[in-house]
């Protein structure tokens, strides 16, 4: 089957699909998918921004299949175009081979080796998960599905990934009152100054969680990635931007932690936060709840004659299937390390293993 997910994955990367800008269509890659699956019933939605789903259904089957098409924006870095797939040894070299073209390359063609009428399936593919944007998973668990699994691809090492953590994206907004910097006072009355003391605090505390586990993973995932504000040297700052994020395990609650980092802050100085991006844990739920769905995707996992792998600390759509009720676990081609890279690759036994497994299940 290799040579057959190559020559899908050479056409799949082709495509700019780029997010962002996210300037994608409802032609394009998608009439190519479209080509690829006679056999199956199609529907492709716009949902707006660039964000469209092609969902593909053959037969009665139960759970489906979720990659989505959209990559990272390529980097100078590049040694080569990387919308041109290159074999280079092992490895299949693209923007977006890794994650996660590869596997919808290897989706189509188990899909066309295996009966129709012992291949019932279900794709979704979707083009908006790497802008934090979910619309077009939304959408699909909004509808009347009728699934109860969900298997989705991102580069695990073709290991069914059971857990992982959830992530947070914050902006808080501090105020200060401008003047002179010489004035004795402008230690408390720059918002910047608070927003460094915040900072510091914010920090310790998360130091302080490094002992928490679950599952394998251990403490809380924390980065401020902005800091700005002030004019100049000799002035107060009259206002200052943080932005965060966090990544807590499974077992912490989310809602929690925003009111604890909140309270970091000098009330009187702290002019918002607002949360902007919320992508829950996998499994989801509380401690009993979430233990509960990850023992039932372990079940599905070893059903399938699929490997268990250890939990990750990067996030996926998987804990939106989750969250909905869904049996859902996280499976594909390639590793993570590779993934954002300039360069990006994906071996081709991982690839081959990844399709033959598809295709086993389908069948």
């Amino acid at each position: 089957m290799l040579q057959s997910v190559l020559q899908h994955l050479e056409k799949l990367v082709s495509f700019d699909t780029r997010n962002p800008p996210r300037d994608i269509g409802t032609d394009g890659i998608f009439d190519y998918l479209r080509a690829q699956l006679p056999d199956f019933r199609i529907e492709v939605t716009d949902h707006g921004a660039g964000a469209v789903s092609f969902f593909a259904v053959r037969g009665q089957p139960k759970r489906v299949f979720n990659v989505h098409l959209d990559t990272v924006p390529s980097s100078p870095a590049w040694s080569a175009s990387p919308h041109v797939l290159r074999i280079e040894g092992d490895r299949a070299i693209g923007l977006g081979a890794c994650d996660i073209k590869g596997a919808a390359a290897a989706l189509v063609a188990a899909a066309q080796v295996t009966q129709v009428t012992q291949g019932d399936a279900a794709f979704l593919f979707t083009t908006d998960e790497e802008a934090n944007d979910a619309r077009c998973i939304a959408a699909f668990l909004a509808r009347d599905h009728g699934f109860g699994e969900a298997i989705i691809a991102e580069p695990t090492r073709c290991e069914a990934v059971l857990a992982h953590r959830g992530i947070s994206a914050v902006r808080m907004a501090f105020k200060g009152q401008a003047g002179h910097a010489s004035a004795e006072n402008a230690l408390s009355l720059s918002a910047l100054h608070n927003a460094m003391r915040w900072g510091t605090t914010a920090l310790d505390f998360v130091q302080d969680q490094h002992h928490l586990r679950f599952g394998g993973l251990t403490g809380l995932r924390f980065n401020i990635g902005r800091v700005e504000g002030g004019i100049k040297a000799n002035m107060i700052a009259p206002s200052a931007e943080v932005r965060f994020g966090f990544r807590p395990l499974p077992s912490q609650d989310m809602d929690q932690l925003h009111a604890t980092f909140r309270g970091f802050a000098n009330a009187e100085a702290l002019a918002e936060y607002e949360e902007t991006f919320r992508g829950p844990s996998l499994p989801s739920g509380d401690v009993a709840r979430a233990e509960e769905r990850r023992l039932a995707a372990r079940d599905l996992a070893d059903e399938l004659g699929l490997p268990i792998g250890n939990a990750v600390d990067f996030w996926t759509e998987a804990s939106l299937f989750s969250a909905a009720g869904l049996t859902a676990f996280v499976y594909g081609p390639g590793d993570i390390a590779q993934a954002h890279t300039a360069d990006e690759w994906v071996s081709l036994e991982q690839l081959q293993r990844y399709a033959e497994s598809v295709a086993r299940i389908l069948q």
